[in-house]
């Protein structure tokens, strides 16, 4: 009975298989005991082993060559030994981070904010009545007293017109005069019956009245004169500094509509500052709870900075609020006023438009635990820390900030124990609950970093400036014709050495192997 097909595929792939084995058994890796061949990975990739039966093997290989009569013998490279995995690497060392503990101490919470300066009164001078310009005594940007002389209109046109104002006066007293003389005289001679009628006494009252009403509108149009020829001479209403000349000697200008020049007053000074709703609340919540106390009513004590000013050195108070909320804005506007006086040999300090940089204290000094801001990370908008526990294990706490204090440390308001560690540096490298290497230190300070910096900069320059220069040799005098070095002949050896035509056919030198040598600098 014929042997089935798959039954011969079979057998001649065992055969085959039982051929390959001493070749194969003569290669590292192959196992005879379990009939496989051990494939290791290299060292990049994890440890296993690819086991090739060798039936399979045999029956393919069979199927491949079987055709051309002869089995080819091949060479496979493998790891050496059986069924033994190779040691795995070292892994990578854990990251080292440095680490401190935050500052505790008390703080005082407040908000900052920033405005402008403005002056408490600022006047626009015009001139009060036409005319042109005779006289401008005052010096551009000095410092003037209220009833200064600043501008001068030409006086002649009303100085004329008080002048005819003062006798349309005396015109009229005098037939005030006559009026009265009058109608005494018909008063006198109306009691004789008959003398006078009633008719003309009336008249003669009625005169003396008129010459009276003639003399108060005599009087009432001297006094607009007499103003008028006071308008003439501008002078400043309040005390403070005046501008530049807006017109100089010789101009027309017209009464109510021409500037002439400003006059704003410096001492005190204002700042105005917007201050949103919720800070408004949070800073009348506090007075009502007495943790906020105004120095007077409605005054609150504020800090002031200038632009390059360390801090807040100027301190004043708010003496107004506003009544409304702006609805655009949400804001409502507050003023603080602090004082500018003038040294006795310098300039005020402040002036209106100044940027400032306004701070609003909040309560009194509490205690708060504080780091350093570059320590604190931002996770879509919300502040954390990372912190290695007692496992050197790096945790993730999501914090609350407080504010930036002048050191350069900022408040944490929650999330965070004294005893806690903070990751300080490095929170690129770190991810959570991975286990770390801590480098203990002190918490950093920014502002006393910088000032070291800074001081160990000013030690180095100082240093560098009093190093002195290194002396210069003397000049070498110029060579002459008999005094300049002949070149030896080409093929005669110089110290030694053979000469530059020798050097350029001389044969080339050669490694060990005899291939051609290189240098290897």
């Amino acid at each position: 009975m014929p042997t089935p097909l798959g039954t011969r595929r079979r057998m001649r792939a065992a055969h085959d298989g039982r051929l390959l084995e001493p070749i194969l058994a003569a290669y590292p890796g192959f196992c005879a005991q379990s009939r496989s061949y051990i494939f290791l990975a290299p060292p990049s990739f994890s440890c296993q082993t690819l086991r090739l039966c060798l039936p399979s093997v045999g029956s393919l290989l069979g199927m491949i060559l079987r055709p051309l009569g002869t089995i080819i013998a091949f060479a496979l490279v493998f790891a050496p030994g059986c069924g033994h995995a190779p040691a795995l690497p070292a892994g990578p060392a854990m990251p080292v981070v440095s680490v401190s503990q935050p500052i505790r101490r008390d703080v005082v919470d407040y908000i900052d904010y920033t405005g402008r300066t403005d002056s408490p009164n600022s006047v626009d001078i015009r001139p009060r009545v036409t005319g042109y310009l005779t006289k401008m005594p005052f010096t551009e940007g000095s410092d003037v007293k209220a009833g200064e002389l600043l501008f001068e209109v030409d006086v002649r046109p009303y100085q004329a017109q008080l002048d005819q104002a003062e006798g349309q006066l005396k015109l009229a007293k005098a037939r005030l005069k006559l009026a009265q003389a009058d109608n005494a005289l018909a008063k006198e001679t109306s009691k004789t019956p008959g003398a006078v009628s009633v008719q003309d006494l009336n008249k003669y009252e009625a005169s003396e009245e008129e010459a009276m009403a003639a003399v108060d509108a005599a009087t009432a149009n001297l006094e607009t004169f007499r103003l008028n020829r006071q308008f003439c001479e501008v002078t400043s209403p309040i005390d403070g500094m005046v501008s530049r000349y807006y017109f100089t000697l010789g101009n027309l200008v017209n009464q109510d509509q021409t500037l002439l020049t400003t006059v704003v007053s410096l001492d005190p000074m204002y700042a105005y500052f917007d201050v949103d709703e919720r800070t408004l609340l949070r800073i009348r919540n506090a007075i009502n709870e007495g943790k906020l106390f105004p120095k007077e009513q409605g005054e609150i004590a504020i800090m002031m900075g200038l632009q390059g000013e360390d801090g807040y050195p100027h301190e004043g108070v708010v003496n107004f609020i506003n009544n409304k909320v702006d609805p655009n804005t949400g804001t409502l506007t507050l003023r603080g006023m602090f004082k500018n006086p003038k040294p006795a040999s310098g300039v005020r300090l402040l002036s209106p438009g100044f940027f400032v940089r306004v701070r609003i204290p909040l309560g009194e000094p509490h205690p708060a635990l504080l780091v350093t801001d570059r320590a604190v990370g931002t996770d879509q908008g919300l502040k954390f820390l990372y912190v290695v526990d007692a496992q050197n294990k790096v945790q993730y706490r999501r914090v609350t900030l407080g504010a930036l204090q002048e050191d350069g440390l900022r408040v944490i308001a929650t999330g965070l124990e004294p005893d806690d560690w903070v990751v300080i540096s490095g929170l690129q490298q770190i991810r959570p609950r991975i286990e770390v290497t801590p480098d203990r230190l002190p918490m950093p300070i920014p502002v006393a970093e910088a000032a070291a910096a800074a001081e160990s900069d000013a030690a180095e320059h100082g240093a560098a400036a009093k190093t002195p220069a290194p002396a210069q040799p003397p000049a070498k005098p110029a060579a002459t014709e008999d005094d300049k070095p002949t070149a030896p002949p080409a093929d005669k050896p110089v110290d030694g050495k053979p000469g530059p035509a020798a050097a350029d056919t001389a044969p080339a030198a050669q490694n060990s192997d005899g291939t051609a040598g290189t240098d290897k600098r």
